[in-house]
This record gives structure tokens, C-alpha cells and sequence, in this order.
């Protein structure tokens, strides 16, 4: 009971000083409302960048390791050995097999290939930036296909290349105008007709600006073969990738990752001391990177900011030396009626965190503008953890600023401040 006592008095004259001089008061606390202002607000758009980018990469999917010969990132060293990898085999429709019939450790695979800006046809109308995907029939389960109408392919389709297709949405709108339902109906790709089995949900455009589904149209991997060299080793062949899902009790995919690579290294005749001629890339090598780079930001965030607040506490400082000083005779009274010295301690330097919070709050009201300016496809929002974060450094500023002030008036001695 006491301590909510202490606090509403506490507030009482928080208030009161605030009211009595706010020019001064909100002069003073201008420091607190740009540091903080320059701080939440760097933050929240460098998550909401590092949310959206993050969001880029989706495609590649989550908890997946990809056999490749190309990696996604430089070395160790900050080199690309172009050179090195361009002399890789690509992964092929055997070693597929042989990982599908071996890997212990995985929950699903698939091998899958691509090819661009293929036309489409139904009719009379035609699509010319159709994104041709050929797929196993694990391929669902790495990049999580949000199948709007229709169905994914069966097993018995995909292994035996039966010529059936799943649309995008974009792809869907394009060849069958005014809401016609695809699902049933003869497409055309590269003068081979495919029946449409299913069509996708819309994606939408990614924030940097990678490829959606919506352009996909994806045909089983069989059947993709007989469209293009897959993996005959000629020099114009398209490289396929196999995708491997681990499981949730693998942490880090350590001992999926160790499975793949001796599994390959068996099947290419690797020697001991030989190098490995793929790589296994992981979607998330891509965001540690970058989430490195963001790390940057934050930090460049908190210099800007830093200034800022530090002039903001000389402020609050400033503030409660000369409420000290103006309300001395006030002091000596409480005093000389029995109040304690924790009592004046408390008083000030709530005032003080008061006064600083209210400054805090100035500028997440201003960051929380920020999020409504449009800004293309970049989304920003203002999270709570920042919200915390921006009251929480207002809070220790004033806590920082008011203690030595609160101090010298719970020690003066009220004969002399009555005085005063």
C-alpha cells in the first residue's frame, strides 16, 4: 500500500512540474525524443528490411539442403571459384534415386529443373514468360505448393511422365480469361499438349523482386526430360537440383548433411584426399549473411541515436537540479513533517523517469508515422520488442539523469532548506 502511495504522490508532482513548465520541459526533453526517435526508427526498418528479405528467399524453402554444384555464397576467404565449379557435373536423376532410396535422415526429396520465359498457349491466347518447372513428386513438400484448384501430382504420374501441368495464378489468369476454371482443361508448352490438374494460390511479387509461382507452370520431372537434357552430361544441358527436407529432431541438419556427402562421395567415386565436386547449400547461409550486413545498421542506429540521447539526459539532468532548487522550502516542509529521505528519492527520480518516458514516447509516436508512409513493396511495422526496447532506454536515461539530483534533495536537512 505504501509503495502505490509513493508512486501516485510521486506522480502527482511529476505532473504538476510538468504542467507548471512545459515550454522548458518540453524543450529539455527534445534530446530524449530525436535519440530515441533515431534509434527505434533505424531498427524498425532495418527488421523490417531483414523481415522482407528474409521473406524473399521462402521460395527456396525451410529446413531444406540443396545439391548443387553452383554454392549460393563466396568461401571463407570472400572468393567464387567460378572456375572450379563450372567443371562440376550437375546433380543427375540417378543420384536422385539412390539418395531417395538411402537417406535415412529425411522427411522429403526431390530433384527438379527450370527453364524461363517459355510460351504458353491455350487457344488463342498465349503467355510468353512462363516459368517451366519440372518436379518429382516430393517437390510439394519442399516448397510448400498452396494449391488453390485441383490437385498435386500422384506417384504413379510423376514417375511415369504423364502430361499434366499445375498453373500459376498469373499463368491461370492469362490463358483462361472472365474466371474460367483451368483445372481439366488442354495447355500447350513448347507444342506439347498438358493437361491441367491444379492451379496455385497468388504469391504476389517478392521484396526483391525474385520470381513468385505465380509464372510457374509445373510438369512432372519425367516429363520435363523428354523437353530438355536433364542430365546426359552435353554441353547444353539444364542442371537439375536435388532438394532434401530434414527432420525436426536433426538440429542443424548435421547428420542429414553428413549422410548426403558420403552417400555422394560414393556414388562420383571420390578419393579420401579428393575435394567434394558439389556443394550443399542452405537457404539460411544466405541469411547470415545478410543479417550480418543488418547487424551493421543496428549498430550505426545506436551511434546516430546515442548523441542524441546523451544530450536528451543532460537535459533531464538540467531539469531536476532546477526543480531541486525551486522547490527547496517545499522539501524542508515534507522533511520537517516526518517524510523520509526514500520518500524524496523516489519522488524525484520518478519525476525524472516520468518526464524522460513521456520523451521516449514522443519519438515512437513519430516512428510509428514512419510506418504508414508507403514505400513500395518494402512493409514496415513498429514490433513490440522495439516498442520495449525504446521506453526501456527512456526509462534508464531518466533513472541516469535524475539520480544525482534526487539524491541531493533526499539529503538536504530541513532547517536549512526551510530556510532556503
Amino acid at each position: 500500500m505504501l509503495v502505490f502511495r509513493l508512486i501516485l504522490e510521486s506522480f502527482r508532482f511529476a505532473w504538476n512540474a510538468l504542467k507548471m513548465n512545459i515550454m522548458r520541459t518540453v524543450l529539455s526533453l527534445l534530446g530524449v525524443t530525436v535519440g530515441i526517435f533515431a534509434i527505434i526508427s533505424v531498427f524498425t526498418i532495418v527488421d523490417s528490411l531483414e523481415k522482407n528479405v528474409k521473406q524473399s528467399f521462402d521460395f527456396l524453402g525451410s529446413g531444406v539442403i540443396y545439391v548443387d554444384k553452383w554454392p549460393y555464397i563466396a568461401d571463407s576467404n570472400g572468393e567464387y571459384r567460378w572456375w572450379d565449379f563450372l567443371r562440376r557435373p550437375n546433380p543427375s536423376y540417378n543420384e536422385f534415386k539412390i539418395l531417395d532410396e538411402n537417406l535415412k535422415n529425411k522427411t522429403a526429396i526431390a530433384i527438379y529443373a527450370k527453364n524461363s520465359d517459355i510460351v504458353a498457349k491455350n487457344k488463342s491466347n498465349s503467355f510468353s514468360e512462363t516459368n517451366l518447372v519440372g518436379g518429382s513428386f516430393g517437390y510439394q513438400d519442399l516448397f510448400e505448393l498452396d494449391i488453390n484448384e485441383g490437385r498435386y501430382f500422384s506417384r504413379k504420374e510423376t514417375e511415369s511422365g504423364r502430361a499434366v501441368a499445375i498453373i500459376g495464378y498469373d499463368l491461370a489468369k492469362a490463358l483462361f480469361p472472365n474466371n474460367q476454371n483451368p483445372v481439366g482443361k488442354e495447355i500447350k508448352v513448347k507444342n506439347k499438349k498438358f493437361y491441367v490438374i491444379g492451379t496455385l494460390k497468388k504469391e504476389g511479387e517478392s521484396f526483391l523482386g525474385f520470381e513468385s509461382k505465380d509464372n510457374d507452370c509445373i510438369i512432372p520431372y519425367d516429363a520435363f526430360r523428354t523437353l530438355y537434357n536433364t542430365g546426359t552430361g552435353a554441353w547444353n544441358e539444364l542442371g537439375s537440383k536435388i532438394g532434401v527436407k530434414g527432420g525436426a529432431t536433426d538440429v542443424g541438419l548435421v547428420e542429414l548433411e553428413g549422410e548426403l556427402t558420403g552417400l555422394l562421395r560414393s556414388r562420383r567415386g571420390l578419393k579420401p584426399k579428393e575435394k567434394d565436386n558439389f556443394v550443399l547449400n542452405r537457404p539460411e547461409a544466405i541469411a547470415n549473411v545478410l543479417s550480418g550486413v543488418f547487424d551493421v545498421f543496428g549498430i550505426a542506429g545506436w551511434i546516430i541515436g546515442g548523441f542524441s540521447i546523451l544530450v536528451g539526459g543532460f537535459g533531464i539532468a538540467n531539469i531536476m537540479f532546477v526543480s531541486v532548487k525551486e522547490r527547496t522550502t517545499i522539501i524542508g516542509i515534507q522533511k520537517s513533517l516526518g517524510a523520509k529521505n526514500y520518500f524524496i528519492l523516489f519522488q524525484f527520480l520518478f519525476e525524472s523517469v516520468f518526464l524522460s518516458v513521456i520523451g521516449g514516447l514522443g519519438g515512437l509516436v513519430l516512428v510509428l508515422f514512419i510506418t504508414f508512409i508507403p514505400m513500395g513493396s518494402l512493409e514496415v511495422s513498429l514490433t513490440l520488442n522495439n516498442i520495449v526496447l525504446g521506453l526501456g532506454v527512456s526509462a534508464i536515461i531518466g533513472t541516469v539523469s535524475g539520480i544525482v539530483p534526487a539524491a541531493l534533495a533526499a539529503r538536504l536537512d530541513p532547517v536549512i532548506a526551510i530556510r532556503s
